[in-house]
């Protein structure tokens, strides 16, 4: 990417995630890579009591809250909080109230079936 790339997020639409287990979860890409054909760089919005099963972030994740209330695996984040979850490492995604949050994942999640100790975290 060698061009500067503008996005106006009020003039797209949320778009439901396409992971079976992922109801009431929405995105807007902000930046669509073409040599990986994903979108490292987003926003997802999760309708309050919305989750997202456990899976794990090969290259990492950055997570920063706009709106509303988020709990990643141990960690509970508000409006104004941001969270670095190191490659490898694995959690749940679910929300009380709904929220809004900017996501930067450089590969692929990896949705974890549960197996022996994976299904306590």
């Amino acid at each position: 990417m060698n061009e500067n790339q503008l996005v106006r997020t009020n003039e797209i639409e949320w778009k439901p995630l396409p992971e079976e287990d992922a109801a009431g979860v929405y995105v807007k890409a902000l930046l669509y890579d073409e040599a990986t054909r994903r979108a490292p760089t987003m926003l997802l919005k999760f309708d309050a009591g919305a989750t997202y099963p456990l899976h794990s972030h090969p290259a990492g994740e950055e997570v920063f809250v706009l709106e509303g209330d988020i709990r990643l695996g141990k960690d509970e984040l508000k409006a104004g909080d941001y969270l670095f979850t190191a490659p490898g490492r694995a959690h749940r995604v679910s929300t009380k109230n709904g929220c809004v949050v900017l996501l930067r994942a450089a590969a692929e999640v990896e949705i974890v079936r549960p197996r022996g100790i994976l299904e306590k975290l």
